[in-house]
C-alpha cells in the first residue's frame, strides 16, 4: 500500500473545508392545498430561508426579511420575482393568481398565494430554480381532506412537474423516496460530518467497538434531529449558526484525542454526546422550511437517508482501515497524519461558523 503523506492529506481536506460551509439552506418547500379535482381554489404555501428569497430577490439585505415591514415592502417584487416565476396550471390551462401574501416565521419565511384554476390535474413549472445554485431542490406537496400529503421532487434538470394528488391514493413510496434520497445526498455533501466520522473510525478497534460508535452516533442525531424537525426544539439563526460551530469543535476534540491519547475507553459515550450537537446539525435542513403536515413523513424519509449514507461510508472505509492496522507502523501515520488533517479542517470551519 502506498503512504500518502500527511502534507498531502492536509491539502486535500483544507480544499473540502473550503467547499463546505455551514449547512446549505438548499430547499423551497411548496404545499398545494385543493379540496377536490374539480374545486376551482388552489392555495399554495411556499416556504423557505430569508437567505433564500434574498437569493431570489436579488436583494442584499436579507436579515429584513424575516420582519413583516420587510415583507410587505417588496410585495411586488415578491409576485414578479417568486410566483409569477412559478406558473401553475390545471387541466392544461393556465390557474389566475387571485390574492398573495407573505409572513415571516421564527426561522423562515412563509409566502402564500391563492388560484383559480380550471378542473382537472395541476402541473408546475419552477422557473426560480434558474436564479439558485443548482443544488436547489423544490419539494412539491399536496394536502387534501387533512391527509398524508403526496411529495415530488423538482431541480434544475426536472423543473416542471405534476403537483402529486395527496391522500391515500399517493404511493408510499413516492411520499418517502425523495426525502430517502436527500438524506443520503446530505450526508455525501456533508463533509464536517464525514470528517468526524473519520476521526472516530480511525481508532475504532474490533468490529464489534465500530459499531458500538457507529450506534451511538445514529441513536444521539436521531434523538435531537427529531427533537428538533418536530418543533420540541426551536433553533434560530444565531442558534443554528453555534450549532454548526459546534460540530466543528466535535471534529476538533476528536481529532485532538487521537493525537495525544492511547488509549479511548470512553469514545463511545463521546461519540454519543457529539452526535446529539450533530442531529442539530442535520435538523436545520429541515427545521428551517415550514414542512406543515410533511414533517413527520420527510423526518423518517430523510434520517433513514442519512443512516443508509452513513452505512456506505463506514461499509467503504472501514475494511481499508483495518488493512492499515495491520501493520502499526503505517497505521501511526495515518492516524497522525489524517487527525492533522481533520484538525486543521475543524479549526478552519470552526472560525468560519463563529464569525459567520
Amino acid at each position: 500500500m502506498t503512504w500518502v503523506s500527511p502534507r498531502a492529506m492536509l491539502a486535500c481536506l483544507l480544499l473540502a473545508a473550503g467547499a463546505a460551509a455551514a449547512h446549505d439552506a438548499d430547499i423551497l418547500y411548496v404545499e398545494a392545498h385543493r379540496a377536490k379535482p374539480e374545486a376551482p381554489e388552489v392555495r399554495q404555501i411556499l416556504t423557505m430561508t430569508p437567505e433564500t428569497l434574498a437569493l431570489l430577490l436579488g436583494d442584499a439585505d436579507g436579515g429584513s426579511l424575516l420582519t413583516r415591514n420587510g415583507l410587505d415592502a417588496r410585495r411586488d417584487a415578491i409576485a414578479t420575482g417568486i410566483w409569477d416565476a412559478m406558473p401553475l396550471a390545471s387541466g392544461g390551462l393556465p390557474c389566475v393568481r387571485t390574492a398573495h401574501a407573505a409572513a415571516p416565521r421564527r426561522s423562515f419565511v412563509e409566502l402564500s398565494a391563492t388560484f383559480t384554476c380550471p378542473p382537472g390535474g395541476m402541473r408546475q413549472r419552477f422557473r426560480v430554480l434558474t436564479r439558485l445554485p443548482p443544488e436547489y431542490r423544490v419539494i412539491l406537496g399536496s394536502v387534501r381532506e387533512g391527509e398524508v400529503p403526496g411529495a415530488v421532487f423538482a431541480d434544475s434538470t426536472r423543473p416542471e412537474v405534476d403537483v402529486p394528488e395527496g391522500g391515500r391514493g399517493t404511493p408510499l413510496l413516492s411520499r418517502f423516496a425523495g426525502w430517502v434520497g436527500l438524506g443520503v445526498r446530505h450526508i455525501f455533501e456533508g463533509v464536517d460530518h464525514l470528517a468526524f466520522l473519520l476521526a472516530v473510525l480511525l481508532v475504532g478497534g474490533s468490529w464489534r467497538r465500530v459499531l458500538l460508535l457507529v450506534t451511538s452516533f445514529t441513536v444521539a442525531h436521531s434523538l435531537t434531529l427529531g427533537a428538533a424537525a418536530l418543533g420540541w426544539v426551536v433553533l434560530d439563526g444565531v442558534q443554528a449558526r453555534w450549532v454548526e460551530a459546534a460540530i466543528a469543535a466535535s471534529i476538533i476534540y476528536v481529532a485532538v484525542e487521537n493525537l495525544v491519547l492511547r488509549e479511548h475507553r470512553h469514545r463511545v459515550l463521546v461519540t454519543f454526546l457529539f452526535g446529539l450537537i450533530h442531529g442539530f446539525g442535520f435538523a436545520g435542513v429541515l427545521a428551517g422550511y415550514g414542512l406543515g403536515e410533511s414533517v413527520v413523513t420527510a423526518l423518517l424519509g430523510f434520517n433513514v437517508g442519512v443512516e443508509l449514507g452513513q452505512a456506505v461510508v463506514v461499509a467503504v472505509l472501514l475494511p481499508v482501515l483495518r488493512m492499515v492496522q495491520r501493520r502499526p507502523a503505517l497505521h501511526t501515520r495515518a492516524v497522525r497524519g489524517l487527525s492533522i488533517g481533520i484538525l486543521a479542517a475543524g479549526g478552519y470551519w470552526m472560525v468560519e461558523r463563529a464569525l459567520g
